[in-house]
């Protein structure tokens, strides 16, 4: 799960991690009120969205007062921004951060993220901050520092030295890095993240280090143990198809192609979305419907694929272990009942109750193709959504 930044900036505030902070607005005139309470003359409002590149893509805004804080405001508010991150869609502003402008001398880049090839955390540190480090790790990969963490030993502070030397910081802003590193990590551990970036963490002209921009994401799977955290999910950001499916508990990931598929457990998911390439077509989607769904769930499922307007026919592969066949059927009759089906569905089940389930949709009575071989499923159903079929 993603958090917007001046939450990101809250979390940092928590965990002694010193920053520029700023205050949330989601009006033009919360936005000069902002202004007004942080006090000074010049700000920085910076669009809120969950990506990346908001700067080139003009979300960043330098601002004179509180009247230029508006003007600010008034043009970000309602707009849309497209950057590599969001897609050619973009996304639309719905809040700002504002932030006092500082005086900065030198930008550095700072993350904590999980290395699972690894099994550890890894801290990544450069001296090249306030640009995209996917570039840096392209073009000068030598200016990345990296240093792992032993997840049973810990962080050590001759690591932190490590990082500060590689750096080059002294003095005051050596002192505040190791504030930044020990807080980030405590954060990271506390808080089941699963990314943390300040980019960049800056120097400013007296001396010390601040973090200017900060992203942190949270691992899905641990949310049950934040309920605040999880009441920070802003829906707005994420894609409706996604939103929908969380609500009834689907793993489901939108993609480019034209055949949508229901699936029951990843590793079945991934090799579906193989084989339905291998036969030439491409997937409209990643959706595990789980192990024991329901009717009810299984009809959720559908109807999310449905909903897709690229899809152009839909493959269902069921294994029956712990899910019931008969289950399945029922709830894909229940999903095709209510959203009327103008495209090929063509269902491969195997396992428990498999010849029942094809029996229900052989008698349904809809246009339904029901094929228990896995490889003449997927002929099928590519054939069947070919561009003129």
């Amino acid at each position: 799960m993603k958090i917007h930044e001046h939450q990101a900036l809250t979390l940092l505030d928590e965990a002694g991690v010193p920053n520029a902070g700023g205050q949330v607005a989601f009006t033009p005139e919360e936005a000069a009120a902002a202004a007004r309470a942080l006090g000074g003359d010049r700000f920085v409002v910076k669009a809120q969205i969950h990506a990346g590149g908001r700067g080139k893509a003009g979300g960043v805004r330098l601002a004179e007062g509180e009247a230029g804080v508006r003007e600010a405001a008034q043009a970000l508010l309602g707009a849309t921004l497209v950057t590599p991150q969001t897609g050619p869609n973009g996304k639309v502003v719905h809040r700002l951060l504002v932030a006092p402008a500082l005086s900065i001398a030198r930008e550095y880049y700072l993350s904590l993220l999980l290395d699972s090839e690894n099994a550890c955390l890894v801290f990544m540190a450069s001296t090249e901050g306030g640009t995209e480090i996917e570039e840096v790790a392209k073009q000068t990969p030598e200016k990345i520092l990296r240093q792992a963490v032993d997840p049973i030993i810990g962080l050590r502070d001759f690591q932190i030295s490590n990082l500060a030397a590689g750096l080059d910081l002294k003095g005051e802003a050596r002192k505040d890095f190791f504030a930044v590193v020990r807080g980030l990590y405590r954060l990271f551990l506390e808080k089941d993240c699963s990314l943390i970036e300040l980019n960049p963490l800056v120097l400013t002209d007296e001396g010390r280090l601040l973090a200017l921009d900060v992203k942190i994401n949270f691992d899905d799977n641990a949310l049950m143990r934040h309920k605040e955290l999880a009441a920070l999910r802003d829906e707005l950001e994420e894609d409706p198809r996604e939103v929908e499916a969380a609500k009834s508990k689907l793993s489901y990931i939108p993609l480019d192609g034209t055949i949508g598929c229901m699936v029951n457990g990843a590793g079945l998911a991934m090799a579906t979305m193989d084989i339905i390439k291998a036969f030439g077509g491409e997937p409209a989607n990643f959706l595990d419907v789980g192990g024991g769904a329901s009717a009810e769930k299984v009809a959720a499922a559908f109807s999310i694929l449905l909903a897709d307007q690229k899809v152009r026919g839909i493959l269902v592969n069921i294994f029956g272990g712990i899910m019931r066949c008969d289950v399945l059927a029922e709830g894909i009759l229940e999903a095709a009942k209510a959203v009327s089906l103008e495209v090929p569905l063509v269902v491969r089940m195997k396992g428990t109750n498999a010849e029942k389930g094809a029996e229900i949709l052989r008698t349904s009575g809809l246009p339904i193709h029901y094929e228990p071989d896995l490889g003449r499923a997927v002929h099928t159903i590519v054939s069947l959504t070919k561009e003129g079929a």
